[in-house]
């Protein structure tokens, strides 16, 4: 659930990138935090256990725009992809405003982003999350490799509400930026209708051949997101912008890394960096 801070007029919008482990969740973070402009970014955090080889936990708190006159930031987490980490799947999980699957798209991998969608399903209904209509967009990533499971299939076996889908290679980029836009704009009509009570008026793009949003039709989406920004900043920016930096601008970017040790330090630290980056004034 977003978090409001109705003295800062800030709301933080939590979306977790969920899919089997390796599947791109991490890629998918660090390419977004690469291509954000500084100003509208906060800083990479990264939840280590002692174990763990890589990222287990990643938030990127993504400066918005403005929902009326409420500042609004885009928290993004990961979760950690293998199947013994189910407990700290549950525990990122809690409290999303939405939710991008990344698959991998790899024949041998489809049991793995079976198992994963059937978690996530599991983890969803232990959270009180209704997976049948809180904002989800796909992302079928690694389509850049030999071998792949058809589009079809996974939206056959996956994708059975019919929710928008991306073809990806987050490796290279692409259709990282247009998830991120996707899951925006199904997700703060939400969390509008929940926070002020309006109705809710987005027309949510299906799985369609026409509709999906494929690598090859980015550059419309592109185009349509920015029109549709400008359009709606004479209305206050009721959708949030993102700013992303030209190519070539770019920068390398630290990570800060924090020791964990348990579910409930896991919980503590998603709470407090959600008000740190979200809900509370700099000093």
């Amino acid at each position: 659930m977003a978090y409001v801070n109705y003295v800062t007029k800030n709301i933080a919008i939590k979306i977790v990138y969920y899919g089997p482990g390796l599947s791109g969740k991490t890629t998918n973070l660090r390419y977004i935090y690469f291509k954000l402009e500084p100003a509208y970014r906060g800083e990479l955090v990264c939840l280590e256990t002692e174990t763990e080889r890589t990222f287990f936990f990643d938030l990127l708190p993504i400066k918005a725009g403005l929902i009326k006159d409420f500042k609004v930031h885009f928290q993004l987490l990961t979760v950690p992809g293998q199947v013994f980490y189910e407990a700290s799947r549950k525990s990122v999980l809690k409290g999303a405003d939405g939710i991008v699957f990344v698959a991998d798209s790899q024949l041998p991998l489809l049991d793995a982003n079976l198992e994963s969608f059937e978690g996530l399903r599991r983890n969803c209904l232990e959270n009180n999350i209704d997976l049948n209509h809180v904002p989800l967009v796909f992302q079928y990533n690694k389509r850049d490799l030999p071998n792949l499971i058809p589009v079809e299939t996974l939206n056959r076996l996956l994708n059975q509400r019919n929710a928008p889908y991306i073809e990806a290679e987050a490796i290279n980029g692409r259709g990282v930026l247009e998830t991120l836009k996707e899951i925006a704009r199904l997700t703060v009509p939400v969390v509008k209708a929940r926070i002020f009570g309006e109705e809710i008026r987005v027309a949510e793009r299906t799985a369609t051949p026409a509709q999906a949003v494929t690598l090859s039709s980015a550059e419309k989406v592109a185009a349509m997101v920015e029109t549709a920004g400008r359009k709606k900043a004479a209305r206050h920016q009721e959708m949030p912008e993102i700013e992303f930096v030209k190519p070539g601008d770019e920068v390398p970017f630290p990570t800060t890394k924090i020791k964990v040790h348990s579910i409930e330090d896991i919980e503590q630290e998603i709470e407090r960096l959600s008000k740190e980056f979200g809900l509370t004034k700099k000093k």
